[in-house]
């Protein structure tokens, strides 16, 4: 076990109670964890609700970094089971706040200039409380601006290192001692977990996230980004432009001045961020936009964003083009092209699952087609053929999801899959203008005239390494199955030999010796023993010219 983790057996300890109050003893047991012995202890919860329900609510006790876990596993359609995903779903980073005094402390520590210089009013009460900070309103003295802070949580950062170690050893375990586990990659979602908690535990990273967002949002209709101010912010700190508005999930719609128009511009910021230029708000559910003027929608919150190459994006493009004209022979060359872990894939079934999933959604009309929902159930259904989609790419579609709820929930009337059609048409014919055909072969040919001078750096590092000691060559054993089995019953064949000889020489001492019980003036034990092992060795040799 990590030596991390033996420190915070404290930690351990309570993590273990919760989930066995929740109903998972018998899984503590197997991974054999300092006081695994708790799993003695009952349930302590409604024995009605499902495993999934049980292992949503423990996750959610236990704080952000399982949080967080849960929110990363939400992502994995193409890995878990649809109703495990759904209360995946559930997971709110929501939480009480921290005393203000705390919270002044942090701003102080990351400021270079006294409090009363740099802010001209600040509201202690604080507009938003999530598990790894808060934001609160203040004016700055310099110029009068109002802005939100955004401040991370005093020895959030140390917590979440420390949960991440103790799930890290939970998750190995489990994915070596429960061989049903491993098709999961429990320890891989866990370094998915630690990368995206280190992205947005920096809050610098998010104020250049924000600048990016507003390059390649400027000039866009009815779109805004809030401003971050680069020099104000900090590691720990965010400094950004405060918004007059209404978070759309309380809003009164009545307040909006067109909602087809706003449904239409937040359509085409999505369409922008997706396709178009690879930079993408991943965490776009409706407390996250903010309606102002009833005409202008505002994207908060750029903690948690993906990046898309651009093969990426024509793949999502071609792959949704495929659902949307039902071309399943199509659909199945994107989607293989999009996976992983596709070694002997029956093609032809799969063709035949993806149509049955397309007839569910197309039998009906194409304006009430739930686009997102239909590519979401599309990753689920290829599960089954143990294809993985890039995290990246799953957090695409959940983007797309997320922003499509939005947009509906703007314009409940709103044709998605008409709006959405010529922009997919006009990205799709992108790939073969003839300006990307002259970069694509460009680059091939780039590609192929640096080959001649790769190739002997390529040769003189192989040496090195042979030199070093330090090449590693890996080998796929296939079909090997046949030669264990014939080892396996070689070496079963001579241990008996063995035992056989063991017994007819032991049973020979003891008749030699005379050692009581006495039968017909031979020793019982001996004569035992010559019986067992003529039965034996009769069975022995039959076995053998019975399988040659």
């Amino acid at each position: 076990m990590k030596l991390k983790t033996i420190v915070n057996l404290g930690r351990l300890k309570e993590i273990l109670t919760t989930f066995v109050k929740y109903g998972f003893a018998d899984v503590i047991r197997l991974l054999d964890l300092p006081g695994h012995h708790l799993a003695n202890r009952f349930m302590d919860v409604d024995p009605d609700l499902t495993p999934y329900e049980r292992f949503r609510m423990a996750l959610d006790q236990l704080g952000p970094t399982f949080v967080k876990f849960g929110q990363v596993m939400s992502l994995r359609s193409d890995l878990l089971p649809k109703p495990l995903i759904e209360e995946l779903q559930k997971l709110q980073d929501d939480a009480a706040p921290v005393d203000i005094e705390l919270i002044k402390a942090v701003i102080c520590d990351n400021l270079d200039q006294p409090w009363e210089r740099l802010f001209l009013s600040f509201d202690e009460q604080p507009l938003a409380a999530a598990s790894l900070s808060q934001v609160h309103r203040a004016v700055l003295q310099e110029c009068g601006t109002e802005v939100a802070l955004k401040v991370q949580r005093p020895d959030i950062e140390s917590k979440i290192n420390r949960d991440l170690s103790i799930l890290d050893t939970i998750a190995e375990r489990m994915h070596q001692r429960i061989p049903e586990m491993q098709i999961y990659e429990l320890p891989r979602l866990v370094k998915l977990t630690r990368k995206s908690l280190e992205r947005e535990l920096d809050f610098s990273r998010e104020a250049r996230s924000i600048q990016i967002a507003r390059s390649y949002m400027r000039g866009m209709e009815g779109i805004h980004v809030p401003k971050a101010f680069l020099k104000l912010s900090t590691p720990q700190l965010l400094v950004m432009e405060f918004v007059h508005g209404q978070s759309l999930r309380t809003i009164n719609h009545d307040l909006l001045e067109d909602p087809a128009v706003l449904a239409r511009n937040g359509l085409k910021a999505t369409v922008r961020q997706l396709f178009e230029v690879g930079f993408f708000h991943a965490d776009l559910h409706p407390g996250n936009v903010l309606i102002s003027n009833g005409n202008t929608i505002n994207l908060i919150d750029w903690g948690m964003i993906g990046r898309l190459t651009a093969r990426d994006r024509y793949e999502v493009v071609g792959l949704i083009s495929a659902i949307v004209e039902k071309d399943s022979r199509r659909l199945v060359d994107t989607l293989l092209a999009i996976t992983s872990g596709h070694t002997e894939i029956d093609r032809r079934a799969l063709e035949r699952d993806l149509l049955g999933v397309l007839d569910s959604y197309l039998v009906d009309s194409l304006s009430d087609l739930r686009l997102g929902q239909l590519v979401l159930d599309v990753a689920e259904m290829i599960r089954q053929y143990h294809l993985q989609i890039p995290p990246d790419l799953f957090m695409m579609i959940k983007a797309l999801v997320a922003a499509e709820g939005t947009v509906q929930l703007i314009d409940p009337d709103m044709d998605l899959v008409a709006e959405m059609r010529p922009h997919l048409k006009r990205l799709a014919t992108q790939r073969f203008r003839p300006e990307s055909i002259l970069r694509s072969a460009r680059a091939f040919l780039f590609k192929i005239a640096a080959a001649p001078t790769q190739l002997p750096r390529r040769i003189v590092d192989i040496v090195e390494k042979m030199e070093r000691g330090n090449l590693r060559i890996g080998f796929e054993h296939r079909n090997l199955g046949g030669l264990q089995n014939t080892l396996e019953k070689i070496f079963s064949r001579l241990t008996m030999g063995i035992i056989l000889g063991a017994m007819v020489i032991g049973s020979s001492l003891i008749i030699t010796t005379g050692i009581p019980p006495i039968f017909y003036g031979y020793p019982l034990l001996g004569l035992a023993g010559y019986l067992i092992s003529a039965v034996l060795g009769l069975w022995l040799i039959f076995d053998i010219l019975h399988n040659r």
